[in-house]
């Protein structure tokens, strides 16, 4: 993912099948940069019914953590990228992260923690070296502290990689040809030894949609699992879907290094509903079912076979992710923002007719919208009303190819006004806009553009996106009665 594409939270989902290399598992991002979060405990109860059985989080979130006890679903916390600085440089932080974050939760009724991300992307070529050189001694420093605590070997550490550590030529753009890039080689290869070591697996995010977005004469079909594109060969190896070319390369890259048998886990993957031409709910569907049936079947890749462990992105949609990489960022859940299904999708990978089961018991706000008042005449504050109220709410659904791409000037400024006053929680001075908006009962939806209604705040407790001091507190005192218990 690109910079400021960090998540707060994410989980795993463990599948039945079983194939020649193990039991197949397949699991789920869930992240948090939202304004109106949805409760954790309604989230979780989700998970079980749905049979999500993995939890990945990007930090170590208490009230995510707090819903999760007594469940059977195996958590990944994470360590930010901008405490990778401090646990680096300090073995007593990595001990109080891991007293907090780990040891806390670790007891019968609590929390199946299984992994430590260590970072997330650090070598990502946007943040120019930044946490190159914190995460080996980061990553060492919290290994100590799971061992001293007693958790080494249960609880393992890892670090989520993007894709562009490592490469093909292009003067032989296959698979075979991989290598790590010259610029972080040595000390990539530093930690993929560290992780051997230490029985840990090396993590890579890779996100074939990306592929055919960077690159519009990129082949269509090649991104899915069931196209009918012109294969690749490399050799006698044939490739047709991009992924299985992609996780090759780092596969041929590990082996140059001498770690072939590496174990791999796919910390990202996924497809956008909204936000580009290409990303809708039809290739999301596509792109999962074909992912999942593939991942599960044993068949591997023409260099490795095998199920492949995976990590879908994303659970639910985030309205305040960054859309430097492009406005889909936001669109990536097979949950809408209310926990409500986007499409079918067989968690199994056999392509049945399956329902997703939603959140359930959400509240929302009253059943009202706020428009462009239809009786305005005077328009020449429009432009700069609609720039503000998308500058601080979510608007990407107007962008180009989008689902609310074909709005009028009117319908656009009203999608506008309606986002801005949903995520101010409807108050009456957020629908004025210089005298410009009114509000209304009435739907203003429009065909596939959904002007939604938020849903409410799940506690007042809540600030902007965080957890209050006195709710921490309430947090661990629960979870240190329930240990002495």
């Amino acid at each position: 993912m690109a910079p400021n594409c960090v998540h707060l939270a994410a989980f795993l989902l463990l599948l039945s099948s079983v194939a020649s290399c193990g039991r197949a598992w397949v699991g789920v991002n869930w992240g948090t940069m939202a304004t109106h979060q949805l409760p954790p405990e309604k989230v979780a109860k989700m998970l079980k019914e749905n049979g999500f059985t993995k939890l990945k989080l990007f930090d170590a979130d208490e009230l995510i953590l707090a819903a999760l006890m007594g469940t059977d679903i195996e958590v990944m916390v994470a360590i930010p990228n901008n405490m990778l600085d401090k646990i680096s440089n300090s073995p007593k932080a990595a001990d109080s992260w891991v007293h907090d974050n780990v040891t806390s939760y670790l007891f019968t009724g609590g929390v199946k923690i299984k992994y430590v991300a260590v970072g997330n992307e650090p070598f990502l070529k946007a943040y120019n070296g930044t946490y190159a050189k914190k995460t080996l001694p980061a990553l060492e420093n919290i290994q100590r502290s799971l061992d001293n605590a007693g958790h080494g070997s249960k609880v393992k550490v890892t670090v989520p990689f993007n894709a562009d550590i490592y490469y093909s030529p292009d003067s032989n753009p296959v698979p075979s040809a991989g290598d790590f890039r010259p610029e972080w080689r040595d000390l990539t290869i530093e930690i993929i030894q560290f992780l051997y070591a230490n029985n840990a697996p090396f993590t890579v995010n890779i996100y074939p949609f990306l592929s055919l977005y960077g690159n519009r004469d990129f082949p269509f079909d090649f991104a899915f699992f069931d196209g009918n594109n012109k294969p690749l060969w490399d050799g006698k190896a044939l490739y047709t879907n991009v992924f299985d070319a992609n996780l090759d390369t780092l596969l041929w890259a590990l082996d140059k290094a001498g770690y072939a048998d590496l174990k791999v886990i796919i910390g990202e993957i996924g497809w956008p509903t909204d936000g580009d031409n290409n990303a809708n709910a039809k290739n999301a569907r596509r792109f999962n079912l074909g992912l999942l049936k593939h991942a599960v079947s044993g068949k591997g890749t023409p260099k490795r076979n095998g199920t492949v462990d995976l990590f879908l992105f994303s659970l639910i949609d985030e309205n305040t992710k960054s859309v430097a990489p492009g406005n889909f960022e936001r669109h990536w859940g097979i949950f809408e923002f209310d926990g409500k299904p986007k499409y079918e999708l067989d968690l199994t990978g056999q392509n049945e007719e399956k329902g997703l089961i939603p959140v359930e018991g959400i509240k929302y706000l009253e059943k009202r919208w706020c428009i462009l008042d239809p009786d305005v005449t005077d328009l020449d504050d429009l432009a700069k009303s609609i720039d503000y109220a998308c500058s601080l709410s979510d608007c990407t659904s107007l962008g180009y190819g989008s689902t609310c791409s074909n709005l009028s000037l009117q319908g656009n400024a009203s999608y506008a006004f309606n986002m801005y006053y949903q995520v101010n929680n409807q108050k009456d001075w957020d629908c004025d806009f210089s005298g410009l908006a009114i509000i209304t009962h009435d739907d203003p939806s429009e065909n596939d553009c959904q002007f939604p209604v938020m849903i409410a705040r799940s506690s007042p407790l809540l600030l902007h996106g965080g957890i209050s001091d006195i709710l921490k507190k309430a947090v661990r005192l629960y979870i240190f009665v329930m240990f002495l218990l």
